[in-house]
């Protein structure tokens, strides 16, 4: 990037307390920046570095109040952040490599129907699916029968899409993503052992659905595993068969959502978080890391511990689940003291 102050301002309705023609060459963290770049603080943990970042200029709130003077330039707009990220994505456009053509040691099948433009990397191996306009396969993806690639979807490496599963338009799986497998499902026996319930049914996600590394979506017993529109997976989130997830919602590294469980859409999970099968829950609900989810929660609002409550609930009792000890030695105490 090589863009002036001024030209950052003018993208975001913003306002410059410093050299206008001033130009920089790069984003970088606050905390690490160096002369040249461009920087930004949301967040008031990070405040402080705004009074010793060396980057050239800063985006910061309109509202912003300065305690003492700064060395950088600033620019002032409503959302650092959203602007932030609006110059990432830019920079990242710029970067972007362009991938084209089938490679030689793809293995496809006779039955798969390619648009014109899509692109197949090195071992890659599609069997009987639809991949439809700029879609590209990158290198070592295996992709089964009767799946469905929608619109300028991306695999990239490794990836795996087994049979029977659908994937929308504008989709991004990063490596490592399985999806399609047999979902957990086995009946215990009278002489203790276990049969394995067949998996007949398949995964369908919707457009704009982001996977990270490892991420594993199994397909349904019966029906359908959904995944709907928007929907963002962190690193090795498992979804277990039958599961539906709702537009928009956000869940962070290593969660867990056991089979036929219903999460609502705009819902926000943090990692670590642990659903029991066969629950509910509904929209707009915020669930804090390493919550065990043990029953259907309805209503939007603001949850946390095992089994989840909510969030000032559980603080409240953890303030006291903290001072045990102390109420412990102060019951003992008192035990003496009345004992005849």
């Amino acid at each position: 990037m090589n863009l002036s102050l001024e030209e950052i301002a003018a993208k975001f309705n913003g306002s410059i307390e410093g050299e206008a023609g001033l130009k920089v060459n790069q984003l970088s963290k606050i905390e690490t920046a160096q002369l040249g770049s461009l920087s930004f603080l949301s967040h008031k943990k990070y405040a402080s570095f705004l009074y010793t970042t060396k980057a050239s200029a800063v985006l910061i709130k309109k509202e912003f109040f300065l305690e003492s003077k700064v060395q950088t330039a600033l620019i002032r707009v409503e959302d650092p952040y959203l602007a932030f990220t609006a110059l990432l994505m830019e920079e990242a456009k710029s970067q972007q490599k362009t991938f084209s053509g089938i490679d030689k040691s793809a293995i496809i099948s006779p039955q798969a129907k390619l648009a014109p433009d899509v692109y197949v990397g090195p071992n890659v191996t599609l069997g009987a699916c639809t991949l439809e306009a700029g879609v590209q396969i990158h290198s070592n993806c295996f992709v089964g029968d009767q799946v469905f690639i929608g619109k300028n979807t991306k695999l990239n490496p490794n990836v795996t899409l087994l049979d029977d599963t659908t994937i929308g338009a504008n989709c991004i799986f990063h490596s490592g993503v399985v999806i399609g497998s047999d979902g957990f499902g086995f009946a215990p026996q009278a002489s203790g052992a276990y049969m394995k319930i067949p998996q007949l049914g398949k995964v369908v996600i919707e457009e704009n659905v982001e996977l990270g590394a490892n991420v594993t979506i199994d397909r349904a017993t019966l029906g359908a595993t959904h995944i709907a529109t928007g929907v963002k997976l962190d690193n090795m989130v498992q979804v277990a068969h039958n599961v539906e997830i709702g537009a928009h919602t956000v869940i962070a590294a290593q969660t867990g959502i056991s089979g036929s469980t219903k999460i609502g859409s705009h819902c926000v999970i943090g990692g670590q978080v642990g659903f029991a099968g066969h629950i509910t829950i509904g929209d707009r609900v915020q669930i804090q890391g390493q919550t065990g989810v043990t029953k259907s929660i309805p209503n939007a609002g603001d949850y946390q511990g095992t089994p989840a409550m909510e969030y000032r609930s559980y603080y409240k009792s953890y303030a006291l689940f903290k001072q045990f000890p102390k109420i412990e030695a102060r019951l003992r105490a008192l035990e003496k003291k009345i004992k005849p």
